[in-house]
């Protein structure tokens, strides 16, 4: 009974209390570069209604919500208290964090489920789980120097489809692989990223000696998910046109000869080796495979995305630790 009440006490200060804690300090701690003018910004920006951003409409809705509650409720309720929350930052800046620190702390639940699941090796032993836990989390936190109202939400989302794509490979229910087209569909409106989980899918599922059979199952699951990414992400760029546009500019020169750029890839590269150096034989093919299937959102970022801000690689870093901790079947490899 005391072992039992022990580990919940650990699993709720590891995946919770902790990684809070980590959360707020970097949000109020300390400031970085990119944070110096969102503390200032009183309401939610203009930028953030055209060009790519237009497009990310689920943030963009809890942005100018919450910002708006927040303002209503520290007005109304805690007027006393105001000069003090806006020395912090600007209602905008505090909104951004509560939304960001609700996505990242169900982000860090779903991942403590996702270690439980088939740990693979030392992962079955409960602090080596805790440790590797903290670590991805410690990693997501580190990202956050430039904090945006998306992407924790396109994490979470994220993270949930590698747990329901897991889930599939262990049970092949329908019903979970319904639920991850689902969560595709609605992780598109608020990010590209999206197209991720699609690219996990296909890394666990898809088999060159089974193709070479005839035995497409796994193809057509893939295009199920491609539909769902693909209806939404279409569907908004012909709906949202006005003061639109894909990309908000092209960086790849920048990115291959500013030191800060280099940087930032050099920090993704060892990020994802992190996971791949931790990871088994059977992780470690599926990294690659993932890698491939995932060269498109590769290819993209280089071309409009700043690797400065290594927050675009958050998703690959992530996938290189659930890789590297869940036991795979020999057959998916």
């Amino acid at each position: 009974m005391f072992k039992i009440f022990d580990e919940k006490i650990n699993g709720f200060l590891f995946t919770i209390v902790l990684p809070f804690l980590l959360f707020f300090i970097s949000y109020y701690g300390f400031e970085t570069s990119y944070v110096a003018g969102i503390k200032s910004w009183e309401k939610v920006p203009d930028f953030m209604f055209s060009s790519v951003y237009a497009y990310r409409v689920i943030p963009n809705y809890l942005s100018v919500h919450v910002t708006e509650a927040l303002a209503y409720a520290v007005n109304n309720n805690f007027s006393s208290a105001k000069a003090f929350i806006l020395k912090q930052g600007s209602f905008f800046y505090h909104s951004t964090f509560l939304i960001n620190v609700f996505f990242f702390l169900l982000t860090s639940l779903v991942l403590h489920k996702i270690l439980r699941m088939r740990p693979a090796g030392l992962l079955l032993n409960d602090k080596v789980r805790h440790m590797v836990h903290l670590i991805a989390v410690f990693f997501i936190v580190i990202m956050q120097y430039v904090p945006t109202n998306c992407d924790c939400i396109a994490l979470f989302f994220y993270v949930l489809g590698l747990f329901f794509t897991l889930k599939y490979s262990e049970n092949r229910k329908p019903a979970d692989l319904i639920l991850l087209s689902g969560i595709i569909f609605i992780s598109t409106l608020v990010r590209e990223t999206a197209c991720l989980n699609i690219a996990f899918f296909a890394a666990v599922f898809i088999q060159p000696g089974e193709l070479k059979k005839g035995n497409f199952v796994s193809v057509r699951a893939c295009l199920l998910l491609a539909v769902a990414f693909v209806l939404p992400y279409m569907g908004l760029r012909l709906i949202i046109q006005q003061n639109a546009s894909f990309v908000e500019g092209i960086y790849v020169i920048k990115n291959f000869i500013s030191p800060y750029n280099l940087a930032g890839l050099l920090f993704g590269i060892i990020s994802l080796y992190c996971g791949y150096s931790f990871s088994g034989d059977d992780g470690r093919a599926i990294i690659r495979k993932y890698l491939f299937f995932s060269s498109p959102y590769l290819i993209m970022i280089t071309f409009v995305g700043l690797f400065w801000e290594t927050r675009l690689f958050m998703p690959l870093t992530v996938t290189g630790f659930v890789a590297a901790s869940y036991q795979f079947k020999k057959h998916y490899i």
